[in-house]
């Protein structure tokens, strides 16, 4: 009688401790432990697939070009930068006084090729919990300009398409695809697949939200507003530093990045400021992307804005980005 009443505490201890472990696995498995689908790094040039509903150009008619053609020498400063095909123009602006201030960056970009916005994975690899910050995943992938994307590794759902490539298809929320003919469109990701989307010719998708203006309406935010319901999600409401992009026209993109969380500098805005911002920019359609700390803007080598408001980046999957 006595050694039981001896070890059944020492059991009540070992199953409390167990089931603690088993739930704090659980948590890092999902949110903190890589999951690696697919190493990119590992495919070379000739054994990647070409992207699914994009033809194959000809190797020598390519280099062929490339002989009878002389490229024109870019322009650039630290706030613009001009090639044949490129165009990009930063500018920072700050309104307001005091508490009340708010600090954003504004890069206007024209292409005469919408797949030179592509998308790229941190570390060179798709699936979850796999991070880096913007600006070094900017910089292996030689980029002129970046901003961090969709954080898509942080979920297992929505339609994920980069380049041209499907990686995921599991429709969840409203998106943003960007197509090859410049356009850009809000829509619904539970009303259509990831196949019949590259069909239409979708170079890249992102999945996060919400979106801001949709066929020139103004979208008005009540209530909370909450992307996911995963453990460490809130509402994305009050003043918050932020990411978006939004487009004019065809092939003329603005990315805005907007700091916070730092007195005195920038307070950060709400959804229907941010909102704000792209109207006042003449844009047709915009979507929000991840902010928060992740919100970053790169450009030529450095970055623009003050993450975090201590100047220091967050880790994340994957950004948006024009090469040289």
């Amino acid at each position: 009688m006595n050694t039981q009443k001896r070890t059944s505490p020492l059991l009540t201890i070992a199953l409390i401790v167990g089931v603690v472990g088993i739930i704090l696995f659980t948590l890092a498995d999902r949110y903190l432990i890589e999951h690696v689908e697919i190493d990119l790094s590992e495919q070379t040039a000739s054994a990647s697939p070409t992207p699914a509903g994009i033809a194959a150009e000809p190797v020598a008619l390519h280099s062929t070009l490339a002989l009878q053609t002389t490229p024109v020498p870019a322009i650039s400063d630290d706030w613009s930068y001009t090639s044949e095909s490129v165009s990009i123009q930063i500018n920072q602006v700050s309104t307001g006084s005091g508490e009340n201030t708010v600090t954003y960056y504004v890069a206007d970009v024209t292409l005469s090729d919408a797949t030179d916005l592509a998308g790229a994975f941190a570390d060179d690899r798709f699936g979850t919990n796999i991070i880096e910050v913007t600006s070094e995943i900017a910089a292996d992938n030689n980029a002129v300009f970046a901003i961090n994307g969709d954080y898509y590794g942080f979920r297992q759902d929505g339609i994920v398409i980069r380049n041209g490539v499907v990686y995921r298809d599991e429709p969840a929320r409203v998106g943003a695809a960007f197509y090859q003919d410049g356009n850009m469109m809000i829509y619904d990701e539970t009303q259509t697949s990831a196949a019949e989307l590259v069909e239409q010719g979708v170079w890249n998708t992102l999945s996060f939200g919400p979106a801001l203006i949709e066929d020139s309406q103004i979208i008005d935010f009540e209530g909370r507003v909450q992307i996911d319901t995963n453990v460490g999600n809130h509402s994305i409401q009050g003043n918050n530093p932020r990411t978006g992009i939004g487009i004019i026209a065809p092939n003329h993109y603005v990315f805005v990045v907007v700091d916070g969380r730092s007195k005195g500098y920038s307070r950060g805005v709400t959804l229907d400021e941010f909102t704000k911002i792209f109207a006042d920019l003449g844009c047709t359609d915009a979507y929000n992307l991840d902010g928060g700390g992740s919100s970053t803007m790169y450009f030529m080598g450095r970055v623009v804005n003050n993450p975090l408001g201590r100047n220091k980046e967050r880790g994340t999957s994957d950004i948006l980005y024009i090469g040289y």
